[in-house]
């Protein structure tokens, strides 16, 4: 069979859509064809230049203002700004033959199936046969689209529906046409997990598919509760937020966001198509929704929504709550419950479910009668929107953000529990359950040698969810696989002579025990392993060294032991660097602080493409101790090349930690000099990150990994240097753009980036480095306005970073 290869895609329509999809195929390097109507006339703009409707500029308006609203946007859709070179924009009547030339025509016009058949009809006369073609719909039938094409298209054609933001979230469900081959599906199923980085969902060509049809579920029977409950929208968005695993804009606020017009739609959609659906009223809109949408309050993009931002006569802004009851906003309401209270101390989301459906306020009630009809709702589903079970979970935590899909919650509070949820609120699940349970299988999922198993129906067993070959799921091996473990991490065997060390603190904050655990698995990995790894599959990589530890020193003015604890870390990241085994970090979300300078130190880092990495010690009011604030200094030293840019090099890695730079994707890190060109890598799929690094750290080991040599070549620039980052921070502080404190962090800085007050440009070796950090870092741990900031800091509950 041909090798199916993607390296052109022609995507067809620019709207909000249709510029996501399009940037995100730049962001893996594909290169796009952006296509779109031409204008029917002029602006007046275009009528003041003299131009015409036949100017190209005129008829490439909306592509072009399109695609340039929608890299402005936030979050951005690229990964870096320098991607959008590889999106070529056209329109449809002077471009469309161009598609000819792409591998794969994904349609993202209008909602309207006229229109889509329309297009359909004109892509035919220049697609090249055998070209992949698909609809980027919510929920339109494949089949009614696809009708009238030849057998070539029909072949090739089938539903492609990315979630929006398109860069953001991960659920790429493929939805077959009547006649879509097997092959398609299949090369689809891999490329969307492998090189889009999504998870990859096959789904039955029903309304809405998988995931609108079980999400626009759960929000409907919510606005349904609500008001059955006497609950506000803050109480619900607080029992539906991160208690649960579930974003911060929770219920609500993220309607606020996508739009409610967006949900009325598909809500509509799923209304008018699913009469037998027992649940075929839960998806007509409550009355308050009515009245929203006849007043246009349809969130963010109309300035109100659920919520309203308004500025008070003072200046302050405040954001007001609408009260379902009067349809009127009132001031932002406080929302408790002594359920919520019991789970705070229960770091894992999966094990708060029990304690939340036993719950004996309003809260345990709420969860009892939400979990019981998802229960319900879900059971029932299959198979008339999947076969597969853990298909529904998938596409709830890729494309909702759930950390567990239904399915998991239920085992999480127990299948027996679960039906007594259901019937407790007159509903009854689906027969297969309790068949299920009355074959003596109490679960819908196991883990069997590290890997996943759902329960499947037909089969009546447990069998493994496919494709996990190119995965290492750490929670799945962590128990069979571990080596060591303390109170801050869990060391793992990955096999093939790779270990892995996983970080286990709050929010993998490193602490002592976090240290002595990477040092301990060093020892272990030097005598009886070839590599390490340091990844997580938490949240974030890690948030930095734990401040209240640093905090409590410096109040106690222990400065004896803040010194040992700062060199501790040091070392611990010079282990990294100098262990006779090569170390891979594999960091992915907030990677800051001392999260960032054990990446630094990595022989190799493998990095997810979403990682927002940077040191950020300047917000808490010191500078980088770890060995981050030494790193930038040799690798500015490593940058050198004619004494007339030295100091130019050495201010870019200088403001790297002086303006607490964050990248916004681990490729711009590229750029502040934190992942290094030719040597790290990025991955777009972060379930592949860890498999990743094992192979890499395997792939240094077979090459012959030999211990490197302690550098004492570090190139400093002494006074010549120091004085120029002194006038700097002087006329900074005299423009009142930074504060004397900020000037005195920035100082200490200097004087290490430079070397100290070397009379002459030196080499130097590392140590020498770390010492000059470490004691900046000590003289300013100290001083009250850095106590000041950590206490404030601790007190917000707030990680290391501005």
């Amino acid at each position: 069979m041909l090798k199916r290869r993607i390296n052109k895609v022609a995507v067809i329509g620019s709207g909000i859509m249709g510029s996501g999809i399009a940037c995100h195929f730049a962001n893996i390097g594909v290169e796009v064809l952006l296509l779109d109507i031409i204008p029917r006339e002029l602006t007046d703009k275009e009528q003041a230049k003299g131009l015409t409707l036949e100017d190209k500029v005129v008829r490439n308006r909306l592509v072009n203002e399109a695609l340039a609203s929608a890299i402005k946007s936030k979050p951005a859709p690229l990964y870096h700004k320098d991607f959008a070179h590889r999106i070529t924009t056209g329109n449809m009547e002077d471009d469309i033959a161009k598609v000819k030339e792409a591998d794969w025509i994904i349609e993202v016009v209008v909602e309207r199936l006229d229109i889509k058949k329309q297009v359909f009809e004109k892509l035919e006369k220049h697609r090249t046969l055998g070209t992949l073609i698909t609809s980027n719909t919510s929920g339109i039938p494949i089949a009614f689209m696809s009708e009238g094409r030849s057998d070539d298209f029909q072949k090739h054609f089938c539903g492609t529906h990315f979630f929006n933001p398109p860069r953001y979230l991960k659920l790429f469900e493929i939805i077959p046409g009547p006649k879509t081959s097997n092959e398609v599906l299949d090369f689809l199923n891999g490329y969307g997990e492998k090189f889009l980085g999504k998870t990859s969902v096959i789904a039955k060509d029903t309304p809405a598919f998988i995931g609108n049809r079980i999400g626009i579920f759960g929000i409907q029977s919510l606005f349904h509760l609500v008001k059955d409950m006497g609950l506000t929208i803050e109480e619900v968005d607080k029992l539906t937020g991160p208690v649960i695993g579930r974003p911060k804009s929770a219920t609500f606020r993220t309607v606020d966001v996508v739009g409610l017009d967006t949900l009325v739609h598909v809500a509509n959609g799923i209304y008018e198509n699913v009469p037998e659906d027992e649940e075929h009223e839960v998806f007509e809109l409550p009355n308050f929704i009515n009245t929203m949408m006849d007043n246009n309050w349809l969130g963010s993009k109309t300035g109100q929504g659920f919520y309203k931002k308004v500025k008070k006569e003072d200046g302050s802004s405040e954001i007001l709550g609408m009260d379902l009851e009067t349809m009127e906003y009132r001031s932002g309401k406080k929302a408790s419950f002594p359920t919520l209270e019991l789970t705070k101390s229960v770091d894992k989301v999966v094990d708060r479910f029990p304690i939340l459906i036993d719950g004996k306020d309003k809260a345990g009630e709420f969860y009892r009668k939400n979990f019981g009809g998802m229960f319900a709702y879900v059971s029932k589903r299959i198979p008339e929107i999947t076969d597969e079970l853990y298909k529904i979970d998938d596409a709830m935590k890729a494309g909702f953000g759930w950390e567990n899909g239904p399915y998991e919650i239920w085992d999480a509070v127990g299948v027996k529990k679960g039906i007594e949820l259901i019937k407790a609120i007159g509903k009854e699940p689906a027969a297969w359950v309790q068949e299920m349970l009355d074959a003596g299988i109490d679960s819908f999922y196991t883990v069997k040698e590290g890997a996943s198993y759902y329960y499947d129906i037909p089969k009546k067993k447990h069998v493994k969810v496919p494709g996990q070959d190119a995965f290492i799921i750490l929670n799945n091996i962590r128990k069979s696989a571990e080596v060591f473990k303390n109170s801050g991490v869990v060391v793992e065997d990955l096999g093939d002579g790779i270990l892995n060390v996983e970080f286990q603190s709050k929010m993998n904050s490193i602490g002592g025990d976090v240290l002595a655990g990477l040092n301990k698995a060093i020892d272990i990995a030097e005598k009886d392993f070839d590599g390490l790894v340091v990844g997580n599959q938490g949240t974030n990589f890690s948030v930095g060294a734990n401040i209240g530890m640093i905090f409590m020193m410096a109040v106690e003015q222990e400065y004896d032991e803040l010194n040992a604890a700062v060199k501790y870390f040091q070392d611990s990241c010079m282990r990294l660097r100098y262990s006779s085994i090569p170390t891979v970090v594999a960091p992915h979300g907030m990677t800051l602080g001392g999260g960032c300078e054990m990446t630094l130190h990595a022989d190799r880092v493998v990095a997810a493409a979403e990682s927002y990495i940077g040191l950020v010690e300047f917000g808490v009011g010191v500078i980088p101790g770890g060995g981050g604030s030494k790193e930038m200094a040799l690798r500015a030293s490593d940058t050198f090349q004619k004494n007339d840019v030295e100091l130019n090099r050495l201010q870019e890695y200088f403001l790297t930690i002086g303006m607490a730079k964050v990248s916004t994707s681990a490729y711009e890190a590229y750029d502040t000099g934190i992942l290094q060109k030719g040597k790290d890598i990025v991955i777009v799929n972060k379930d592949r990150q860890i498999a990743e690094a094992k192979a890499v750290a395997r792939m240094m080991a077979d090459q012959g990994y030999t211990k490197p040599v302690k550098r004492k070549d570090v190139k400093v620039l002494g006074k010549q240097a120091l004085g120029m980052f002194l006038v700097g921070t002087d006329s900074m502080e005299a423009g009142n753009y930074i504060s004397e404190h900020d000037k005195k962090i920035a100082n200490k800085l200097a004087y290490v980036m430079a070397g100290g007050d070397l009379s002459e440009p030196t080499m130097v070796s590392e140590q020498y480095l770390l010492d000059l950090e470490r004691e900046a870092f000590l003289s300013l741990a100290g001083e009250r306005k850095t106590l000041e900031r950590l206490q404030h800091m601790i007190q917000k509950g707030k990680p290391l970073r501005n």
